[in-house]
């Protein structure tokens, strides 16, 4: 049996086991999930909270922008408070103090050591009792527990309402004035909050653990990492460095000194026949400049309301784009134009590797570009009027903003975007055909890129696996099928097979090298990324399995790209002794720029918040948006950028970019990528993490630190770097500005496709 075949078999045999586990870990997070109680009661007789009481307020929280103002179990913006830590501080407060009034006439601050300790063992006793009763549905509180609760209930509907008292806090945390005009609904939010709170205080029947693993960090309860975490994480590390080990001797052993590929004398896609679908795809590449730029101007907004919450310099900006909003739309539109790069790269790519253009291909790609930017519009308009209180409760779910960050779009515009990745599929599919029926050694990469367009093409459809009043540890789970499965992995895989092709026809690497490395790079990659993705649910109500598995898999998460991109970057330069090289500089630049991104942005600051116990400390800090920022720009926006760069290229023999141009772009993209990451966004994420070690979670994130001297310092700090990328970002523009006045011009006609051997040789990718 081949190697490659070998490759194949480890490949098939990984994927079924992968998912097989994942599946099962699934149904074991479903049954073990915190319980939703059909009522919360008080001693004596009080009910406090009822089931629609909860699942409604998560749908008011949701409609406020749920995970984009704020954060639940550690998931989504770092301005707003985590609202589970914030109730819980908030509900041990009232506590101590009431106990301690009641039973030395002093504020708790204010007793001996002594009268501390033991105020604090009966607060432990009092909130991690698991008092869940599964006959009847109910969750029993202490009748103190029933009045602070009530307290800080009143807290929130003051908050998210108009109270004078609370202005001054509203904006330091970036919420709008009367954010939620509706008394009633205002009622609702507590309810829901508490019951995130009571999950990560209440131990598990049996255990002594919470269901969110003790988290989040609060000493005064003994919410500190548990044993499982301290020693997965110990496990995880040992395992990375003996991973890196094998790799590298791997590497070492099996890699040949083949004789390198003689590039050829003249380009060889200088013949290559544009296709009338193909040409059809330009207006993707320039809606993805139009989104960039939009994403950009929307990620300074939202930047700005760190140091001045409601405003702009004044400007109650937050009166018609709050917060909640700017970050939503900042995050949708980068996976907007990323997605559209690589969905356009994939129509362009199908037609030039098989040199068939099938029936009516134009006109589906133009449908696709049409129904793709009525999702893109809708969904941002549909999120706004959900933030703004114009919808119901149930229309917001369908239409507005579901509050789930990076999947916020309403379920209509989920299913339209769904509709359009499948009629994606079928596009590429039925170009690609006659390639996937053909036997050369480029034919496993051509296979792997189909399987990852079909991949790429249904993963979307886990959105469909929650609705409304699903649990949301569930939620949780199905999400980041689609956020790390379908964006980090099979997006990956995507242009990994496409990087190796554009390499291959180029005369980089050869068919057969680059069909082993890439199938190699796959089951690395996905050997880790699959079971991996469990990383992202450590503490959402999740049992100790998904802490193990999540910490060993997610430490082999060994990015592909970087030996591609080294190997690409060896071989260019190698090959400059041609002219014709030159015009695809900086595409092979973006991609080396990948690998850079994908080690020091993906991998190290990647790994730095992966571990257990070093995410227990540093979850919603500004430590996971370095690594946000270094992997979903630095990787995946490098890449779509890439390979638009390489499309626009090869579509027009007479391009020629401009190095005055894009040499400035390219570097001041990556160096104010990286400002902003080290000299901002990583120092924050330090600053809140030493204050979350030392204190508890709750502090780091509070407005006393968020909004502190040394964090606005830092978010000053990260001006010149936002600068730097958005001269970068110009430029970028306005290279491809020029590229589409050249396009306008008559293109040099090529070889028709299908006329012969040789031509077929010539013409086709």
């Amino acid at each position: 049996m081949s190697s490659i075949k070998k490759l194949w078999w480890f490949l098939g045999i990984l994927f079924v086991a992968s998912f097989g586990t994942l599946l099962l870990i699934g149904g074991e997070i479903y049954r073990e999930a915190p319980p939703m109680p059909d009522q919360v009661v008080a001693e004596d007789g009080r009910v406090v909270f009822d089931r629609d009481h909860i699942q409604q307020g998560r749908q008011v929280w949701q409609t406020m922008g749920g995970q984009q103002l704020g954060s639940i179990w550690g998931h989504g913006a770092y301005l707003a408070p985590d609202w589970t830590a914030d109730w819980l501080h908030r509900e041990i407060t009232v506590l101590l103090d009431t106990w301690a009034e009641r039973d030395h006439r002093q504020d708790f601050s204010a007793l001996s050591s002594e009268q501390q300790a033991a105020l604090k063992a009966r607060l432990k006793d009092t909130l991690r009792t698991n008092t869940w009763d599964e006959a009847s549905g109910t969750i029993t509180v202490s009748n103190d527990r029933a009045d602070a609760i009530a307290h800080v209930s009143q807290h929130y509907v003051d908050l998210f309402g108009d109270a004078e008292a609370l202005s001054e806090l509203r904006e330091k945390q970036a919420i709008p004035e009367n954010p939620v005009p509706d008394l009633e609904r205002r009622e609702l939010v507590p309810g829901f909050f508490f019951w995130t709170a009571w999950a990560a205080a209440a131990e598990r029947p049996g255990k002594d653990i919470t269901y969110t693993n003790n988290w989040p960090h609060e000493p005064r309860i003994d919410n500190r990492p548990s044993t499982a975490n301290a020693m997965w994480s110990i496990a995880s590390v040992i395992l990375l460095l003996a991973a890196i080990g094998a790799m590298v001797w791997y590497y070492a052993a099996s890699r040949k000194e083949e004789e390198l590929p003689t590039p050829p004398e003249k380009d060889p896609l200088r013949k290559m026949q544009k296709t009338p679908s193909m040409k059809a795809t330009h207006k993707f590449f320039y809606t993805v400049i139009a989104l960039f730029m939009a994403q950009i101007g929307l990620g300074i907004l939202t930047a700005h309301y760190a140091v001045e919450g409601q405003g702009l310099f004044g400007f109650p900006l937050a009166d018609y784009l709050p917060y909640a909003v700017t970050r939503t739309w900042h995050t949708q539109i980068a996976i907007f134009w990323i997605a559209t790069a690589w969905l356009a790269t994939g129509l362009y790519i199908a037609p030039a590797i098989s040199g068939h253009e099938p029936r009516f291909q134009k006109l589906g790609v133009n449908v696709l570009y049409f129904a793709l930017l009525f999702v893109v519009v809708g969904s941002l308009m549909g999120e706004w009027f959900g933030v703004q209180q114009k919808l119901g409760l149930d229309a917001n779910f369908w239409f507005g903003h579901q509050g789930w960050e990076y999947v916020d779009l309403g379920r209509f515009w989920q299913i339209l975007l769904f509709i359009g990745l499948v009629f994606w599929l079928v596009l590429v599919a039925r170009a690609l055909w006659p390639a996937l029926k053909e036997k050369s050694q480029r034919q496993p990469l051509v296979m792997l890129l189909f399987l990852s367009t079909v991949a790429i093409g249904l993963l979307y459809g886990a959105a469909f696996f929650w609705g409304k009043h699903t649990h949301l540890s569930m939620i949780t789970y199905w999400r980041w099928w689609i956020v790390h499965l379908w964006v980090e992995g099979f997006f990956e895989v995507f242009a990994t097979a496409v990087i190796a092709l554009i390499f291959t026809k180029l005369g980089l690497i050869r068919a057969k090298l680059a069909a082993a490395a890439v199938l190699l790079a796959t089951v690395v990659f996905l050997f880790g990324g699959i079971l991996g993705t469990l990383h992202h649910l450590y503490f959402s109500g999740t049992p100790t399995a998904v802490l193990a598995i999540g910490a060993m898999f997610s430490a082999l998460e060994v990015v592909p790209l970087v030996l591609i991109g080294y190997e690409a970057y060896e071989n260019y330069h190698m090959s400059k002794r041609t002219d014709w090289m030159e015009r695809y500089k900086w595409p092979v630049y973006c991609f080396v720029a990948v690998a850079f991104w994908n080690m020091v942005g993906a991998g190290l600051l990647g790994f730095l918040i992966n571990p257990p116990l070093s995410l227990y400390f540093l979850q919603a800090l500004n430590t996971t948006a370095a690594h946000a920022h270094g992997a979903l720009f630095g990787v995946y926006g490098m890449l779509g950028i890439g390979l638009m760069l390489f499309c626009l290229q090869s579509a027009n023999q007479r391009l020629r970019w401009n190095n005055r141009i894009m040499a400035p772009a390219f570097w001041t993209l990556n160096i104010g990528l990286a400002m902003m990451v080290f000299m901002s966004l990583l120092p924050a994420g330090v600053y809140q993490a030493y204050h979350s070690i030392t204190t508890g979670f709750w502090y780091a994130r509070s407005e006393e630190i968020v909004r502190g001297p040394i964090m606005e310092a830092l978010v000053w700090l990260r001006v010149p770097g936002d600068i730097v990328f958005a001269i970068g970002a110009f430029l970028l523009a306005w290279a491809v500005y020029q590229a589409w006045k050249t396009s306008r011009g008559p293109e040099p006609v090529g070889v028709p496709l299908e006329t012969s051997e040789t031509a077929e040789a010539d013409t086709r990718f």
